[in-house]
């Protein structure tokens, strides 16, 4: 009996690192936007290297990560609600990586257009990456909290970024039309706007697995459910 009790303290000690783990590198990702948007409106080479720094430290967080769960996975052979929740984590903790990757591509167009005059005023940028800092957050939040509501909420939130992004190419495609000296800096601008609303989709993506998570359902081409549908 006392074996059996260790046994499942220990095994609820191995989930807990599990959500602690991703919520850690949740804020280094967090981190990573926010730097990044600091980078662009500050012109900023050093924060965009301290991003792309960063990138290795998430890397390695991912990768000892996915050997935790894959680990718990054949040891302790999870069942039902603990087994949705481990195979979540795995997807969850690949759309962290990526949404790394995606400040590093940011980054790098910032380190290009640094080297050039200021196109335009930002405005629409930073409102987007404040908007995908927001939903990481939330994503994550809604996960440990089982909170299927949130989990719509950023799923919903994607539309107005996908809507912003389509902006951001429109007004860019004007400066373009009127001056070919512009090209450059306006697909750099163009591509921010892209990594951003990719960032967005790896939220959004988090959103939905938290919504399998709850629910048991698929919901990556449905429209919101509640949590007794």
């Amino acid at each position: 009996m006392e074996d059996r009790k260790h046994t499942s303290k220990e095994y609820e000690r191995e989930l807990q690192e599990i959500k602690d783990g991703l919520l850690y590198l949740g804020s280094l990702v967090e981190k990573a936007i926010v730097e990044s948007n600091q980078a662009l409106i500050e012109r900023s080479d050093e924060k965009a290297k301290q991003v792309i720094e960063l990138d290795d430290r998430i890397d390695r967080l991912d990768e000892e990560m996915e050997e935790k769960c894959i680990r718990l996975l054949a040891l302790r052979q999870p069942a039902a609600r603990d087994l949705r929740f481990i195979t979540t984590a795995i997807k969850i903790n690949g759309h962290l990586e990526r949404i790394g990757d995606m400040t590093v591509n940011i980054c790098e167009k910032i380190l290009q257009l640094n080297r050039e005059p200021q196109l335009k005023p930002y405005i629409d940028l930073p409102r987007m990456s404040e908007i995908a800092r927001s939903m990481v957050r939330e994503s994550l939040e809604a996960m440990v909290k089982e909170d299927i509501e949130l989990a719509n909420h950023v799923r919903r939130n994607d539309d107005l970024v996908d809507d912003l992004n389509e902006q951001i190419f429109r007004e860019l495609l004007t400066f373009m039309i009127a001056d070919p000296q512009t090209i450059h800096r306006a697909i750099l601008i163009m591509q921010i706007s892209k990594s951003l609303e990719r960032i967005c989709d790896h939220a959004k993506g988090i959103a939905d697995m938290v919504v399998y998570m709850i629910t048991g359902r698929n919901v990556r081409h449905m429209p919101e459910i509640d949590g007794d549908t």
